[in-house]
C-alpha cells in the first residue's frame, strides 16, 4: 500500500484553516480554490471537480473537532482503496500545519496522486496569505 506524506506549513491560524478543512461543502471556496472548481454535497459525500477535469466522490468517514481531523475515503473502479487523513496543528498564534496523509491501492496510481497533492499547495498558501502583524 502506498502512502503519500504531505506536511504543510500555512501562516494562519490553527482555528482560521480548521474551519476551512472542516467545511466539507467549501473545499473549492474555502481550502484549494483553483486546484478543485467545484465540490457538491450529496448526503455524507462530497462530489469534487478538480482543474484537470477529474471528478471524485469522497466520503466522509470522521470529523475530529478535538483533534481538528477529518478523514474522508474514496471508492472507485479505479482505486482499490483510498483512505486520507487532514489534520491541522498549531504552531504558535499564527501558524499551522496541515498534514495530509493519504494510503492508497493500487501502488502504481501513487505517483499520478503525489502529483495532485504537490499541485494542491499553492491553492491552500492561496487561501491562507500571510497574516498582518
Amino acid at each position: 500500500m502506498a502512502t503519500i506524506y504531505n506536511d504543510i506549513s500555512l501562516n494562519a491560524p490553527a482555528r482560521d484553516v480548521w474551519d476551512a478543512v472542516r467545511d466539507f461543502g467549501a473545499l473549492h471556496e474555502r481550502l484549494v480554490p483553483g486546484f478543485v472548481t467545484a465540490c457538491t454535497l450529496e448526503g455524507d459525500a462530497r462530489i469534487v471537480t478538480f482543474a484537470n477535469g477529474s471528478v471524485a466522490r469522497e466520503v466522509l468517514v470522521a470529523c475530529d473537532e478535538a483533534r481538528r481531523r477529518l478523514v474522508y475515503a474514496i471508492s472507485n473502479e479505479r482505486l482499490k482503496h483510498y483512505s486520507a487523513s487532514v489534520q491541522v496543528i498549531a504552531d504558535g498564534e499564527r501558524k499551522s500545519r496541515l498534514v495530509w496523509i493519504i494510503d492508497m491501492l493500487p501502488n502504481e496510481l501513487a505517483a499520478y496522486v503525489e502529483e495532485q497533492t504537490r499541485q494542491a499547495e499553492p491553492a491552500l498558501h492561496r487561501a491562507f496569505p500571510p497574516v498582518a502583524a
